[in-house]
């Protein structure tokens, strides 16, 4: 399993080095589904269990919306804030905000730092289609320290909702996930990235 998962982190960090390589985004977006589709169709290490996987006909997203990409600056005048979050199988997860984005009519995220060796940046969002056409706990945004890293400089972000993906825990409830604290919940509905099959994975 180490080296199958090895595979799926570099083939995730390839498909995010191409979206950042591409010249146009909705293009960069199309070849990051494709991927991400037949990684969790395909992959050895995929969240989705055997069964469900054969009888998927593929990941639901919606159509790309280029009003939903932002390159964004971090606001770092935040108040510092650090959760502990247990995972099945990453134990205690440590979480420190370093900073806020707002994207637009979207509103503010927090951008949070995951402690651990290297580290990486983490943004969740639970938008308003939680719990009905995206998974209630909320999509994943930028996990660094995992390969999704959509780019930006001088202290901006590129955040592209348009590539917001469900964590493990969607598709099997063997998997436990870091979900969106309370400072990366909004009420709008963001009608982009993946969604959930009709009645979910499970």
């Amino acid at each position: 399993m180490t080296l199958t998962l090895l595979d799926w982190r570099r083939r995730v960090a390839a498909l995010y080095a191409d979206v950042r390589a591409a010249d146009d985004p909705e293009e960069g977006w199309a070849t990051w589904r494709a991927g991400r589709d037949v990684l969790v169709r395909d992959h050895p290490d995929s969240p989705l269990a055997p069964e469900a996987r054969a009888a998927s006909p593929g990941l639901p997203f919606a159509p790309y919306d280029p009003a939903l990409r932002f390159v964004v600056p971090v606001d770092t005048d935040v108040e510092p804030e650090r959760r502990e979050v247990p995972t099945a199988a990453d134990g205690v997860v440590v979480l420190d905000r370093i900073g806020r984005v707002t994207l637009g009519d979207v509103g503010r995220l927090d951008v949070w730092w995951v402690g651990g060796y290297g580290g990486g940046l983490f943004l969740p969002l639970r938008d308003g289609s939680a719990g009905t056409t995206t998974y209630g706990g909320g999509r994943y945004l930028l996990d660094t320290i995992k390969g999704a890293d959509l780019g930006g400089d001088d202290g901006r972000l590129v955040v592209d909702l348009n590539l917001a993906y469900h964590p493990s825990c969607t598709y099997d409830p063997r998997w436990t996930c870091p979900l969106a604290p309370a400072g990366n919940r909004v009420d709008t509905v963001v009608a982009a990235g993946e969604q959930l099959p009709p009645g979910g994975w499970y």
